[in-house]
């Protein structure tokens, strides 16, 4: 089993900046991708952004050149910079991993970008 806890995330104003860190502890090991997915009311769950063990990415189009994503191997962490919010950045957004072929979720946490 693997276990996720996200931290960051709040109620900011368009242009603001937020960070969201997310840690993994459990039976990982090998290949693993972690990132950032997030749901809005009533709409599907997306991705946002996520990375693998290897470096590469995956990124929703719509936040390319304002959110970036990093991670540390070592200590099973990612992070979510998001620069120059907007409104339609608010949701909820998870935390996840995907190792030795199993999807794990964080619990989620708000964000919210209003004036």
């Amino acid at each position: 089993q693997v276990q996720l806890v996200e931290s960051g995330g709040g109620l900011v104003q368009p242009g603001d900046s937020l960070r969201l860190s997310c840690a993994a502890s459990g039976n990982i090991f090998g290949f693993t991708v972690m990132g950032w997915y997030r749901q809005a009311p009533g709409k599907q769950r997306e991705l946002v952004l996520t990375i693998s063990s290897g470096g590469n990415t995956r990124y929703l189009d719509s936040v390319k050149g304002r959110f970036t994503i990093s991670r540390d191997n070592a200590k099973n962490t990612v992070d979510l910079q998001m620069n120059n919010l907007k409104p339609e950045d608010k949701a909820v957004y998870y935390c996840n991993m995907t190792s030795s072929g199993r999807n794990y979720w964080g619990q989620g946490t708000q964000v919210t970008v209003s004036s």
